[in-house]
C-alpha cells in the first residue's frame, strides 16, 4: 500500500461519523478514530496498548474477554449482541447505551478486529418518547371513550327520569283526550261537533307522538321495559320493508342481502323494528339526492383476540348475528363522530330531528346484550353494524289478541295502586266504566290499610312500580303473601330494572307500559284473568 492509499484509508478512518476501534488479537487497542476520541473521552495515547475492556462498563468486565475470544474463533462480521443492550464507557466512568457491529481483517501481524461503536441515547430516548406519546394518545382515547360513556349514562338517567313523568303526563292526557272525544260524539253527533272532534283528534295525536318520543328516550337509557322473544332477524326485516320503502322515497333504493339459516335471537321484535326505521330515517336525510341503503344480515363469530380489537366496546367472545346498514350519503363529519349516539345531538338544522335516532339504536342494541359500530366517510356514506348474540332458546309462537267486545270486565275486584292522581283518577275511570269493581290507593301502605280494614279480597292488583316509600314489587310480594289467589299487573313505562335485569321482564311477571290506551289495558286484564 503506497503512501496516497495510506493518507486516503487514514482520512477515511478519521472522518467516519461513528467511533471506530480496532483490536488486536489479544485483545489490546491497535487503533482508534477522532470519532472514539470524542465518544469516550480518552485521548488517543490513552487507549493504544490497552485492552479493550477499558471501554466496557463496570458491571460486564469480567464477562468481555470471553465474548471476545468467542467472536476471535469465530470472526465473521455481524452485530454484536443483538440480543441484549448494549452500552459503552466513558472515560469518567459515565455510559451510554451503545450499537456495536463487529468486522474482522486478517494482517501481517495476525488478526485484527474492529468494533464500530454508535452511542443510540437519541434514538432510544426519540423511541421512548414516541412511545409515551403513543401510550399519552391511547391513555386519552380511553379516558375519551370513558367520559362518553359516563355522559351517556348520566343521559340515560335523566332520561329515564324525565320519561316516567312524562308518562303519566302523556296517559292522562290521551285517555282524558278519548272520554272527552267521547262525549262529543254523543253530544254533539252533526256537524257541529266535526271541529271539535277534529281538535281533539289533534291532541291524541300530539300525544302519541310525545309517547313515542319518551320510548326513544328510555331505549337510549336501555330503561325502557321490554319484553324480548326469540326470532330471526330475517323476518324483522322482511317484515319492515314495505315501511321502509316508503319512509325512504321513490330517489333511494333499498336492497336487503339476507344471510340464509340465520341464528336465532333473543331481542324484542318492536324495538329492532324501531332501530332499522331510525337508521333509514337517518339514510334518508342523508340522501337528498338520492342513493342506496343496504340492510345485509350475516352471522358472525368473534374470538378473543377479535373481541380485544373492539376499542372502547365490550364485546364478548361468541356468536353473532351481524345486521349491517349502510347508505351513500354525505357521511357524518369526524369531529362529530364521538358524539353521535348522545341523545339530542343533531348535526340536522333546528327543527329538523330529535336528535335520537342513533341514541335510540344504541340503547336498543346495547339493552339487547349487542354491541354497535359505526363507520363513516364524508362525502362517500356511512356503515352501522349492529351485533346481537344468537340464543339457543327455541322460539314461542306469538298469541293474537282477543276480539274487543269480550274485554269487558264482569265484577271483579281491583285494587289500583298509583301515586299520581290524576293517572290514579283516569286508570279508575276506565276500568269502572267497563265492568271491573275498582278501589283505589295513593300509596303502598294505603293499599295495604284498605285491604286489611274494607276489602276480604281482591282479583286483581294493579300498581304502579316506582313509587314512594314502597314500591310495586314490594307492595306486591306483601299482598300475594296475604292473597295467594290474587293476580298482579304492573304499570310503568320505567321500572329502573325493578322488575327484572337490564330492563328485561322476569318469567310471569305482568306489565302494561305506560302510556297505555283504554283498550290496551282491558286487553291485559283479559289476557290475565282468562289464563289463571
Amino acid at each position: 500500500m503506497n503512501n496516497l492509499e495510506d493518507r486516503l484509508l487514514v482520512g477515511l478512518l478519521e472522518a467516519a461519523p461513528d467511533a471506530m476501534v480496532c483490536v488486536d488479537g489479544g485483545g489490546r487497542i491497535a487503533l482508534v478514530n477522532a470519532q472514539t476520541e470524542r465518544l469516550f473521552g480518552y485521548g488517543r495515547d490513552e487507549l493504544i496498548g490497552r485492552p479493550v475492556e477499558v471501554l466496557v462498563p463496570d458491571q460486564v468486565r469480567d464477562l468481555h474477554p470471553g465474548r471476545r475470544a468467542g467472536y476471535v474463533a469465530d470472526p465473521r462480521p455481524r452485530p454484536m449482541g443483538a440480543d441484549m443492550q448494549l452500552a459503552g464507557r466513558r472515560r469518567d466512568g459515565s455510559t451510554f447505551p451503545a450499537e456495536v457491529s463487529l468486522s474482522a481483517l486478517g494482517t501481517d501481524e495476525g488478526l485484527l478486529v474492529t468494533a464500530v461503536v454508535r452511542d443510540v441515547t437519541e434514538r432510544l430516548e426519540i423511541a421512548a418518547e414516541r412511545e409515551r406519546l403513543r401510550s399519552q394518545a391511547e391513555r386519552d382515547k380511553l379516558e375519551r371513550q370513558l367520559h362518553q360513556s359516563q355522559r351517556l349514562e348520566s343521559l340515560g338517567q335523566l332520561a329515564g327520569g324525565v320519561a316516567h313523568d312524562f308518562n303519566n303526563l302523556l296517559g292522562v292526557i290521551s285517555n282524558y283526550a278519548a272520554f272527552a272525544g267521547e262525549g262529543v260524539a254523543k253530544e254533539l253527533p252533526d256537524r257541529r261537533g266535526h271541529a271539535v272532534r277534529d281538535d281533539i283528534s289533534q291532541i291524541q295525536q300530539a300525544a302519541e307522538r310525545a309517547a313515542g318520543l319518551t320510548h326513544q328516550l328510555l331505549a337510549f337509557a336501555r330503561q325502557e321495559v321490554i319484553q324480548p322473544r326469540v326470532l330471526n332477524v330475517n323476518d324483522v326485516v322482511e317484515s319492515v320493508e314495505q315501511l321502509l320503502i316508503r319512509t325512504l322515497g321513490e330517489h333511494i333504493e333499498l336492497i336487503t342481502d339476507l344471510a340464509e339459516g340465520l341464528p336465532l335471537v333473543l331481542a324484542d321484535p318492536g324495538q329492532i323494528e324501531q332501530v332499522l326505521v331510525n337508521l333509514a330515517v337517518n339514510a334518508r336525510d342523508a340522501m337528498p339526492r338520492g342513493g342506496k341503503l343496504v340492510i345485509q344480515t350475516a352471522s358472525t363469530d368473534i374470538d378473543e383476540i377479535a373481541a380485544a380489537g373492539h376499542a372502547g366496546l365490550t364485546v364478548s367472545p361468541g356468536r353473532y348475528v351481524a345486521v349491517k346498514v349502510s347508505d351513500t350519503g354525505t357521511g357524518i363529519p369526524r369531529d362529530v363522530m364521538e358524539r353521535v349516539f348522545e341523545p339530542f345531538f343533531s348535526t340536522k338544522p333546528k327543527g329538523e330531528g330529535t336528535g335520537l335516532g342513533l341514541a335510540t339504536v344504541y340503547g336498543i342494541i346495547t339493552q339487547a346484550g349487542g354491541h354497535v359500530r359505526i363507520y363513516s366517510e364524508p362525502g362517500i356514506g356511512t356503515i352501522l353494524t349492529a351485533l346481537l348474540p344468537v340464543t339457543e332458546q327455541a322460539p314461542t309462537a306469538a298469541t293474537a289478541p282477543p276480539p274487543a267486545e269480550t274485554q269487558r270486565g264482569h265484577g271483579e275486584i281491583i285494587l289500583v295502586v298509583e301515586d299520581e292522581a290524576a293517572m290514579r283518577e283516569v286508570t279508575r275511570r276506565i276500568l269502572d266504566r267497563n265492568g271491573y269493581h275498582v278501589v283505589a290507593a295513593a300509596s303502598g301502605k294505603e293499599a295495604l290499610h284498605i285491604l286489611a280494614s274494607e276489602l276480604e279480597h281482591i282479583d286483581v292488583l294493579l300498581t304502579d312500580v316506582i313509587m314512594p316509600h314502597m314500591q310495586g314489587k314490594e307492595l306486591a310480594d306483601k299482598i300475594c303473601f296475604l292473597q295467594p289467589t290474587a293476580q298482579v299487573v304492573f304499570m310503568s313505562g320505567y321500572t329502573q330494572g325493578l322488575l327484572g335485569a337490564q330492563g328485561v321482564l322476569e318469567p310471569g311477571v305482568r306489565l302494561i307500559e305506560k302510556p297505555f290506551s283504554e283498550a290496551s289495558l282491558l286487553a291485559k286484564l283479559h289476557e290475565m284473568l282468562n289464563t289463571r
